[in-house]
């Protein structure tokens, strides 16, 4: 047991941030920790009908926090490590990152329908230039829409069209039976009332149903760790999106807890780092600080350790998915970061750097400026 009071974290107040601090309260309090969750408001919450790029900086769900535990209000911090700036202030460390969920992406569709299935220029909602740029890789033919909310919200948009049309459905159907009341040779089309079929919806179809639609989508693309983390993954249907196909944003999946340097970092490291993941991440991270794509350019970076090498796979696009710079190199667990550093250095050489410059510049003088990947904790 800690002997100095409880251990004080802090965690954006979204419903999917608390269920992803809750999971690291857990490990701790498993190892004998006295742990309080403390919701903080950040500058990217605060904004919620504009996408998160037009705050114009990177961090802008994870900057108050760290703030917090820098002015020593707080032991700690709880971040999805995806929404992480790469520079840290020198004061703070990572401390712990616990074990990684599940890093990919996945289409999520109202029928279950893959990628090839959808029908000619689908619209499929992402705010994400990564997907954005991977999706139209696969078939140029999409039409991409912005897309932002918690993940149950972005649920709700993409189910209220059909829900609703079948309410309507349903509701006509209704007056036509209360109309032929006696009629033997009547046929209805559904055998139950619109109140009945109402009261066997899920929570989330409810909530969808009541919603205003503004654009319709055929799918919508979100993390499989956030879907699962939020509780939804049974109540819709989705297809997971191949990572090679579609590398992973970097850390997508991982939680990280930051602090300042010293003997609390350790000791939440000790309880509940878990090496694998650190080094995956580190890989990742490395990798993307090198190429310096921030959340200006399509980047996907994914590393997964095997034996005595990590295998490191890395996309760079440019904004319509037309050109890419793809590549996957076998690095030393014993220098992975350096090593990773030296494979960024390559990449930059074979066309990287002039994809992410042209993207920087294209962010700089468009009136619509870049997308980044939305927040796994929103």
């Amino acid at each position: 047991m800690r002997t100095r009071g409880t251990l004080r974290l802090a965690t954006r107040g979204s419903a999917l941030a608390r269920r992803q601090a809750t999971l690291v309260q857990e490990a701790l309090e498993d190892r004998r920790y006295d742990v309080e969750l403390v919701s903080v408001e950040t500058t990217g919450d605060q904004i919620r009908d504009e996408l998160i790029h037009r705050l114009g900086k990177t961090g802008a769900f994870v900057r108050e926090l760290d703030e917090r535990v820098l002015e020593g209000e707080l032991d700690g911090a709880i971040h999805s490590m995806k929404d992480m700036p790469t520079e840290q202030p020198t004061e703070l460390v990572t401390a712990a990152i616990p074990e990684r969920g599940r890093p990919g992406d996945v289409l999520v569709t109202p029928g279950g329908e893959t990628l090839d299935e959808l029908p000619d220029s689908a619209v499929v909602g992402t705010s994400s230039l990564r997907r954005r740029a991977q999706l139209l890789s696969e078939r140029s033919d999409l039409e991409i829409e912005p897309l932002r909310g918690n993940v149950d919200t972005r649920l709700e948009k993409l189910l209220a069209p059909a829900l609703q049309a079948e309410h309507q459905e349903r509701s006509e159907a209704d007056k036509e039976r209360k109309g032929n009341v006696g009629n033997d040779e009547f046929d209805p089309e559904y055998d139950r009332s619109v109140d009945e079929w109402f009261d066997d919806l899920s929570e989330l179809n409810r909530q969808a149903l009541g919603r205003e639609v503004e654009t319709e989508y055929d799918a919508i693309v979100l993390a499989e760790a956030g879907l699962e983390r939020s509780g939804l993954a049974r109540s819709v249907d989705y297809q997971r999106l191949p990572t090679d196909r579609f590398v992973p944003a970097p850390g997508q999946g991982a939680l990280a807890v930051t602090a300042v340097d010293g003997e609390t970092a350790r000791e939440i490291q000790a309880a509940i780092d878990h090496p694998r993941s650190r080094v995956e991440t580190t890989v990742e991270r490395t990798l993307l600080a090198e190429l310096g794509g921030g959340c200006i350019a399509p980047i996907g970076i994914y590393a997964i350790l095997q034996g005595e090498h990590v295998r490191a796979s890395v996309q760079v696009f440019d904004r319509d998915g037309e050109e890419t710079v793809t590549a996957s190199r076998d690095l030393p667990v014993e220098s992975h970061a350096e090593a990773a550093r030296e494979f960024a250095g390559t990449l930059a050489d074979r066309g990287a750097r002039e994809l992410i410059d042209a993207a920087r510049e294209e962010a700089e003088s468009n009136d619509d400026p870049a997308q980044e990947d939305q927040p796994e904790g929103k």
